[in-house]
């Protein structure tokens, strides 16, 4: 890949997008430039680095120091139009020569530590991923050459307070940031490193021992796990919108039993096959909803008062009104079945159950008596 495709726009929606970089390519450009200054014993305020998908980026150098053996600095992390919790921080790299031979690499203050199996990385380890270690010790060998040794310590002065805007901590990183990235590009309105942290969660709780899960949109499906099903928010896993992604890795994982609990806002959308819940993707919900009362015997009255409102909240009104309240069980009945079509191929699929809630927090229906499922999942 040339710079001209790194410095190429990105488009979505109409919009043009500016590409950024990792967290993994700064500690990997900070490292080098610091093995450099040692060696020439000088300051340096531009390095360049090329990423593992190919890509040369010249970076510029903050905070740059040397002493005696030892140089530091830092580059500061751009996430281009694809801003996260991390975009323009300093990530650092203290590099230290010596005549070992040998390369040893750690996490200092501000970058995370790997507390739980299923992240790819030991327990105890700084969390940094295999590419970045990888690209940081390659650079800093092609700098130092085969005979000399270096440590070098990545460490993020900020990461501490930024790692609480991350999912880090549900994943067992504690105390500050992940070194990631395996292009070591950022490509604005990506969904697939989004999806690999939720998946990663359910790979670590299946680790973990874990063999029955809840797959939630977002945090009102774990409150309600906690609140009306009593059970610990352990067992709970947000999907967001990737439902079908998130039910593949289930079943990659092993999982023998997989609840899928929301609002009908979100739900519904499953009953009509739709396994990527965005709006942008598609958006059937009255449509489903009037199909669906339409089947078990609604008024045209009340087909045409939901199908002309504009939130799922506006029709849930109108049908409980009309006594349809049962629609909520019909639904969730649907979703399991459409969830056990998509995996018919499948030699041994988990147990799907569905729950449907209200934004107040109460159940509104279920595939079958919620006891009975919430049972299953104290097993």
């Amino acid at each position: 890949m040339s710079e001209e495709t790194f410095d190429a726009p990105v488009w979505h929606n109409g919009k043009a997008l500016r590409k950024g970089y990792t967290t993994g390519s700064c500690a990997t450009a900070a490292a080098k430039v610091a093995a450099l200054m040692v060696l020439r014993q000088h300051i340096i305020h531009q390095v360049s680095i090329v990423t593992p998908s190919g890509v040369t980026l010249r970076l510029n150098v903050e905070s740059p120091h040397i002493e005696g053996q030892q140089g530091i600095a830092a580059i500061r992390k751009d996430g281009g139009d694809d801003v996260d919790a991390t975009h323009g921080m300093l990530i650092f790299a203290r590099v230290t020569l010596n005549d070992s031979g040998e390369i040893v690499l750690s996490g200092g203050e501000g970058v995370g530590t790997v507390t739980r199996k299923g992240i790819g990385l030991p327990v105890g380890s700084a969390a940094i991923n295999r590419t970045p270690r990888q690209t940081i010790e390659a650079a800093v060998r092609e700098v130092i050459g085969p005979s000399r040794g270096a440590e070098v310590e990545i460490f993020a002065p900020e990461g501490e307070a930024r790692a609480q805007k991350t999912y880090n901590s549900r994943l067992g990183i504690l105390g500050g940031i992940s070194i990631i990235g395996t292009t070591g590009i950022v490509t604005p309105m990506s969904e697939e490193s989004w999806k690999r942290s939720l998946s990663l969660e359910l790979e670590i709780k299946r680790e973990a021992g874990l063999e029955r899960v809840v797959l939630v949109p977002g945090n009102h499906g774990e409150r309600f796990v906690r609140e009306q099903m009593g059970l610990a928010s352990d067992i709970v896993v947000t999907m967001s919108n990737f439902v079908g992604y998130m039910i593949e890795e289930a079943v990659r994982l092993g999982y023998r039993q997989i609840v899928l609990i929301g609002h009908p806002g979100k739900l519904v959308k499953i009953a009509a096959g739709i396994f990527h819940t965005h709006s942008h993707i598609a958006d059937a919900r009255m449509e489903t909803l009037v199909a669906h009362l339409a089947l078990l015997g609604a008024p045209h009255e009340l087909l045409l008062k939901v199908s002309e409102c504009d939130t799922t909240e506006a029709a849930m009104e109108h049908i409980d009104a009309a006594g349809f309240g049962h629609l909520y069980n019909h639904l969730a009945l649907r979703i399991c079945q459409r969830v056990m079509q998509n995996l018919r191929f499948t030699k041994n699929p988990p147990q799907c159950d569905a729950i449907m809630f209200s934004f107040d927090n109460q159940i509104l229906g279920a595939n079958r008596p919620f006891r009975e499922i919430v049972e299953d999942l104290q097993c």
